[in-house]
């Protein structure tokens, strides 16, 4: 059974990095096209091979339906079936971390929270690849403050890691109530980067319950953070929602800190419509995405990390163009 998860997840890596390195000559031989056809000079660094570029532009066809790529094994059920999450946390929580996986535990429709205990990550890992879970999440935490959320998508990765600040649990806001457990619609605002869409969460509405699919050491190909967008790892957490839940979840990005925010609203008339915010209320702010799954850190390449020591950190934003 190792062996057969191994070759499975060494024949999904090769087929995602092949699929980058098809994405980077097609997007030369655009170049190559849109130079010939402006009459304009070939870029520089395109020349060499200009003559070969613009005789496989004759074998591109117009169509494109049908080719699959790394999504149909990732998320290759997105849409049909619902996710199914699993929440632990780091070992021997404390009770505000506990109350904080609780509180998750009702974000994210169908999730189930488990004790940590003295499990290890790697039996955490295979028992809920047993169980047909799809995404791992972990809660750690910094004298009792919550402070950092893992997010591992199974059986092959990717897993992203966030950190957590400015947290406002329920439990710290009297007389709340209750919280509503339907489906939530989802909205996310300033994600436009190609590393922003891969983290942004793209709202399900209007996409429909019909699940539309989009569409060894070859690990160097995967070039930086350009190998395939963030805003799977997140989006297909959340369910397709009914047209009539009245639960909103956002996801508002601003100098690469995403904030989330979770309403319910209510239409007063015609016009005007009531939003109630029923927690938590927090930041993210992504530091790193692996390829593998949570327990192989020692051996998973690191797709993109977050370097905040160089000397054009402070100045450069990667979740906006803007």
């Amino acid at each position: 059974m190792l062996r057969r998860e191994a070759r499975l997840r060494r024949e999904y890596l090769y087929r995602k990095a092949r699929e980058e390195a098809q994405r980077a000559a097609q997007e030369k031989k655009e170049k190559v096209r849109r130079a010939l056809e402006e009459n304009r000079l070939i870029p520089t660094e395109l020349r060499r091979e200009a003559l070969a570029l613009q005789g496989s532009l004759e074998f591109d066809d117009a169509g494109g339906e049908g080719v699959t790529s790394h999504v149909d094994d990732e998320y290759r059920w997105a849409g049909v079936e619902d996710p199914k999450i699993m929440i632990t946390t780091s070992r021997d929580p404390s009770s505000r971390l506990k109350m904080f996986a609780k509180e998750l535990k009702l974000v994210f429709p169908g999730a189930q929270r488990m004790n940590r205990g003295r499990h290890e990550v790697g039996a955490l890992v295979r028992a809920c690849k047993a169980n047909g879970v799809t995404d791992l999440l972990v809660v750690h935490e910094h004298r009792g403050t919550p402070v950092g959320l893992i997010v591992s998508h199974l059986p092959f990765g990717p897993t992203a890691y966030f950190t957590l600040c400015n947290v406002v649990m329920r439990h710290d806001i009297p007389d709340l109530g209750t919280m509503s457990e339907a489906k939530p619609h989802l909205i996310t605002h300033g994600f436009t980067s190609r590393l922003g869409k891969r983290v942004s969460l793209r709202a399900w509405v209007g996409e429909g319950q019909k699940g539309k699919r989009t569409g060894g050491q070859a690990w160097h190909l995967l070039l930086y953070f350009l190998v395939h967008q963030v805003s799977d790892i997140l989006r297909y957490l959340f369910p397709v929602p009914k047209d009539d839940s009245h639960r909103v979840i956002t996801f508002a990005n601003q100098d690469d800190y995403i904030s989330f925010r979770h309403h319910t609203y209510k239409k007063k008339d015609h016009r005007n419509v009531e939003l109630t915010e029923v927690g938590p209320r927090f930041e993210l702010k992504l530091y790193m995405i692996r390829l593998g799954t949570l327990e192989q850190e020692a051996m998973a390449d690191v797709e993109w990390r977050w370097h905040p020591y160089t000397n054009t950190a402070r100045k450069r934003v990667f979740l906006s163009t803007e």
